[in-house]
């Protein structure tokens, strides 16, 4: 982007100097057009560049929140994950427990 702020602003100047000099030979004017037909050439890419850039800055900003979002519903699920592992070691260990009560009492 700085490139084509360097050139635009090459081109201006150049323009306002073409056009402070006097026009006693065709072959002015004709560059003077040349450069305003680059001028307005380079402004076209220049929108269409910053078009892009500003696109480019919403998928980013999009993707970015989508990212957290899922880092966020990840870390969710891994908390369920865990409390669910942590139920059943606690099922576990009580079912153990049950089962030693049982063979007390049957033997």
């Amino acid at each position: 982007m700085n490139n084509l702020a360097n050139k635009e602003k090459n081109l201006n100047s150049l323009i306002e100097k073409l056009s402070n000099l006097s026009k006693t030979y065709t072959h002015e004017s004709i560059s003077s057009e040349k450069l305003t037909i680059e001028n307005k050439s380079f402004l076209n890419e220049k929108n269409e560049l910053k078009k892009k850039h500003d696109e480019l800055l919403r998928e980013h900003k999009y993707l970015k929140n989508k990212i957290a979002s899922l880092e966020e519903e990840l870390g969710k699920k891994s908390e369920l994950q865990e409390k669910f592992s942590r139920d059943i070691d606690e099922l576990s260990q009580e079912t153990e427990e049950l089962v030693e009560e049982i063979d007390k009492w049957q033997t």
